[in-house]
This record gives C-alpha cells, sequence and structure tokens, in this order.
C-alpha cells in the first residue's frame, strides 16, 4: 500500500483535535485564577481604607496626628483639648504638590464672623518643617468670614493643619498630608532686589458695598529661610523673612498675622471681608530685619 493510501479519509483531516483529558489540564490555568483572586481581595481591601482628599486625589491613611505634633500641641495649647471632626474649620491641601517651596494651602471655617462664635484666632503648622508654626492670626468679627488662603513651604512629607479657636475657647483642628519636599532650601528669586517690600492689595472680584468681598495682599520678599544655599559663594543665606501683616480698614483692625518663613517667597494671603462703610485697605508690614512697609488700597 502506498503512502497516500495510508493518509485518513478527507473528513478525518478536519475533525477537531481530542480533549485533553482531565489529568492533562495545565497547572499555570489553576495558579493564574489563583492570582486573580488574590488580585480582587487585595483591590477591595485597599478601597476600604482609601479616603477622598482635596481635588478628587485619594489620600493615603496617614492618621491625624505624628510625633512632631505630639511634642507641639502641649507647648501651644498646654493641656487644653483640640477637637478633630467637628467640621468648624478645614484645610484644603494637594495630596502631592511638585514644588515644595510653594504649596496651595486654603484654611475654611464653619461659623460666621457675625455669628454667636466667630472664630478668635488661627494656627497654621507644617509638622516637619524648621520652623512648623508658619502663621498665627488674630481675627477680628469684623472680618466678615475667617476663611484665607497662602502658599507654604513644606520641607518633607508632613501633615499641613490648621488649629481654631473660638470665642467660646474651644479648640477644633483638621489636617492634610502632604508629599514634597525641599521646600525650605529652595533658592527664592533674585532678579529685583529693588523691589523687597512693595505691598499691594486688591480685589479678586468685583467690589460688594453691602456683602463679602475677597481681597489679597501680596509682600514682594525673599522670605529667606536661612537652610538655602548661595550658589555663587557656597554659604548659606541669612534668614530674612515677614514677620507681620496687619490688616485695617480705616481704623477697624480686620486682622494681624504672626508669620514665619514657612510661608512661601512672596507671601499672600487671601482674605474676605465685609465693608465697614467708605475707606480703604490698609496693610502694614514688618519683617525680620525690623524693615517696615505698607499698602493701601481705596475702596469704590
Amino acid at each position: 500500500m502506498t503512502l497516500l493510501h495510508r493518509l485518513p479519509l478527507h473528513a478525518d483531516l478536519h475533525a477537531d483535535p481530542p480533549a485533553p483529558r482531565p489529568t492533562e489540564r495545565r497547572p499555570h490555568l489553576r495558579n493564574r485564577r489563583q492570582w486573580l483572586a488574590w488580585a480582587a481581595l487585595l483591590a477591595t481591601s485597599s478601597a476600604l481604607t482609601v479616603q477622598a482628599a482635596p481635588g478628587g486625589l485619594p489620600a493615603a491613611t496617614h492618621g491625624d496626628s505624628s510625633p512632631e505634633w505630639d511634642a507641639l500641641r502641649p507647648k501651644l495649647f498646654g493641656d487644653r483639648p483640640v477637637l478633630t471632626g467637628t467640621g468648624q474649620v478645614q484645610v484644603q491641601a494637594p495630596l502631592r504638590a511638585a514644588y515644595g517651596a510653594s504649596v496651595p494651602v486654603k484654611i475654611t471655617t464653619l461659623a460666621s464672623q457675625s455669628g454667636p462664635l466667630p472664630v478668635r484666632r488661627l494656627w497654621l503648622v507644617v509638622d516637619k518643617n524648621p520652623s512648623p508654626v508658619a502663621a498665627v492670626i488674630q481675627v477680628s468679627p469684623a472680618l466678615g468670614q475667617a476663611d484665607f488662603e497662602t502658599r507654604l513651604r513644606v520641607d518633607e512629607y508632613s501633615h499641613v493643619r490648621v488649629v481654631a479657636e473660638l470665642s467660646d475657647g474651644s479648640l477644633h483642628s483638621d489636617s492634610r498630608f502632604v508629599k514634597t519636599s525641599g521646600g525650605c532650601s529652595a533658592p527664592p528669586n533674585r532678579e529685583h532686589p529693588e523691589l523687597i517690600g512693595r505691598t499691594t492689595l486688591r480685589l479678586a472680584a468685583p467690589f460688594q458695598p453691602q456683602g463679602l468681598n475677597t481681597a489679597d495682599v501680596t509682600v514682594l520678599h525673599p522670605n529667606d529661610t536661612g537652610f538655602e544655599l548661595n550658589n555663587v559663594t557656597v554659604m548659606y543665606i541669612p534668614p530674612h523673612f515677614v514677620r507681620s501683616i496687619r490688616l485695617r480698614q480705616g481704623d477697624t483692625p480686620l486682622f494681624d498675622a504672626e508669620l514665619d518663613f514657612s510661608v512661601s517667597e512672596n507671601p499672600t494671603l487671601r482674605f474676605h471681608f465685609v465693608p465697614q462703610g467708605p475707606g480703604e485697605l490698609r496693610a502694614e508690614v514688618e519683617d525680620s530685619k525690623e524693615r517696615h512697609y505698607e499698602g493701601r488700597l481705596t475702596l469704590p
């Protein structure tokens, strides 16, 4: 018989191959199913521990405390309780900041300054900074709303927190964990040293004679920390920063802010106020070399 006659019939050439026996099932398929099951379990458990952060970004669960805060809190407040989760004050900051020398931070408060429990004072703290207390703001009931925005230097992964003292003496706190570094050693811009101290006030929206207005006060200043290196002399730049900003409308104080170098270069504070009749806004500024500057804005 020839080789051709030994081949199977034409129909048999297209027949399906025999199914593998149960004992021939490949082990890697079973391992793959196990891997998928473990991955699904891990994803489920991770979803239960991730919390929302400002801007819709996921925030790692770092809790509200840190060793630095545990050491600093009694120095600032003694044995007074600092309440968290009350909603009286909130701080917003990015989970990750691309530039540690300019991290945007927003403080919002629940109570109106014209209500029964206005905010008396605010503390803004960066736990792991060399100088952690970035600002202490004494707030007047004439301010309207004790909400502020600014930019901070954050030197390493750290909690950024705000503590609000209400008129009844109670303390309320909120915090965010920010991932960035190098904020206190980043050198400032020194292109126009002759402009140091120039203070400007401007409205951030059209003026409302009877309503709440938003304004910015900005001081052109390097806010040197003492940790920046001069690339020419290879020496550290001595600290030189804005110490205080005091805001007045006419003779009425709005707020007094005591600042430190944890506030970014060219310190800016965005604030809200209700006009107290005609007049002007006036900012009085002092830096760490006891130099004084002033800015004014005539209200419409």
